[in-house]
């Protein structure tokens, strides 16, 4: 069973940053997803395996950055210039097998999922 371990997550103000990491498997396909109160889980960026790769929400395009460092077996989301919106319940995610080049997107092709970390942006 492959375990996920989340770490960062926290309340800051608007316009602040915050940075995100999760143990990485090996080379799966990872990403993150979000639910914030009340709403439907969303995907928010994903990362193939190479390292290139890369998938993002609409709407945290140009603010948020998916990259991985496999030296370190570990995946980060630095999130920039937050929101309220962005406020919501982060989770790390992995698929169990895909090519090098590949990227997820949709909740139904996760295998493995981080225990989540809470960030709340507000002023």
């Amino acid at each position: 069973q492959v375990q996920l371990v989340q770490s960062g997550g926290g309340l800051v103000q608007p316009g602040d940053s915050l940075r995100l990491s999760c143990g990485a498997p090996g080379r799966y396909p990872m990403g993150w997803f979000r639910q914030a109160p009340g709403k439907e889980r969303e995907f928010v960026a994903s990362i193939a395996w190479n390292g290139l790769d890369t998938r993002y929400a609409d709407s945290v395009k140009g603010r948020f950055a998916i990259s991985r460092d496999d030296a370190r077996n570990t995946v980060y989301l630095q999130m920039n210039s937050l929101k309220p919106e962005d406020t919501a319940v982060y989770f790390c995610v992995a698929k169990s097998s895909g090519s090098r080049y590949y990227v997820l997107r949709a909740l139904d092709e996760c295998d493995y999922w981080g225990q989540g970390a809470q960030v709340s942006v507000s002023s």
